[in-house]
């Protein structure tokens, strides 16, 4: 499960519980690591983040240097997936070595002006000083940023969402975001090495529709798409997370892990 080559596309899960921070966890962020060209003629650590919820980035210093991220992806709008942009912006304005560099913020549209009023900011400039917020193409357009390559995928929640396919060092990454079942979830998972999906509900209960994964859910998702491991996440503190296992492994023979703070994954 975890190894230490520094050539290849890393996994590290800073935050993965569902819907808020947990006892044991921040709301979602995930670290993904790969070496790259540096621009003049050798290689360097990259470094960029899926999503950015609440509680999530203090929890991030225990990983990297928060000033060392080259660009964040943010898979929808709700808080517990990137609330703690709020805190980053005050990083990056406030802190003792200077103002820092605009860094690029991958979105739905409407986060410049969501992220301002969270934080209580006039709209112009809010954030927009610190972050250049893009938002993800119709058409699926991919995102190069050093050696990842990043297409985002539409798929079904109560608001605008993306699951996230990534690509970096031959490896490939596919994050659900939070979703239910559906075509674009299953596009982007296609032949994934890594699928970290998430698993907020459970078959026995009578769930709302359009929400969220179970892990069979989960399971029949990356049997379906033919990945190489599964990684399930997002399991609110409400819920036993063995739960969500034991239903995915019922579902998908592969190798199958629960996402825990701190974990580290080669992919």
């Amino acid at each position: 499960m975890t190894a230490d080559d520094p050539a290849g596309l890393r996994l590290t899960v800073v935050g993965c519980a569902g819907s808020y921070p947990g006892p044991t966890s921040p709301a979602s962020c995930y670290l993904l690591e790969a070496d790259g060209d540096d621009g003049a003629g050798g290689t360097r650590r990259w470094r960029i983040l899926l999503d950015l919820g609440n509680g999530a980035l203090g929890a991030l210093h225990n990983h990297a240097d928060p000033l060392a991220i080259d660009a964040v992806f943010v898979s929808h709008l709700h808080a517990d997936h990137c609330l703690d942009l709020c805190g980053y912006y005050v990083l990056r304005k406030y802190h003792p070595t200077g103002a820092q560099p605009r860094i690029p913020v991958w979105a739905p549209s409407g986060a410049a002006a969501r992220l301002a009023r969270a934080y209580d900011l006039p709209l112009d400039p809010g954030m927009t000083e610190e972050f250049d917020f893009t938002e993800y193409a119709a058409d699926r357009a991919a995102v190069q940023v050093g050696p990842f390559t990043v297409q985002p995928f539409e798929v079904y929640h109560p608001v605008t969402a993306y699951a996230l396919r990534v690509t970096a060092a031959g490896r490939t990454l596919t994050y659900s975001g939070d979703t239910a079942p559906c075509d674009g979830l299953d596009e982007a998972a296609a032949g994934a090495d890594l699928l970290l999906a998430e698993a907020a509900f459970r078959s026995q209960d009578d769930n709302p529709p359009g929400v969220h994964l179970t892990g069979a859910d989960a399971g029949d998702l990356a049997t379906r798409a033919g990945v190489g491991q599964l990684v399930l996440t997002h399991v609110p503190a409400w819920f036993d997370p063995l739960v969500a296992h034991g239903e995915a492994v019922e579902k998908y023979d592969g190798p199958t892990w629960l996402a825990t703070t701190g974990a580290v994954f080669e992919v």
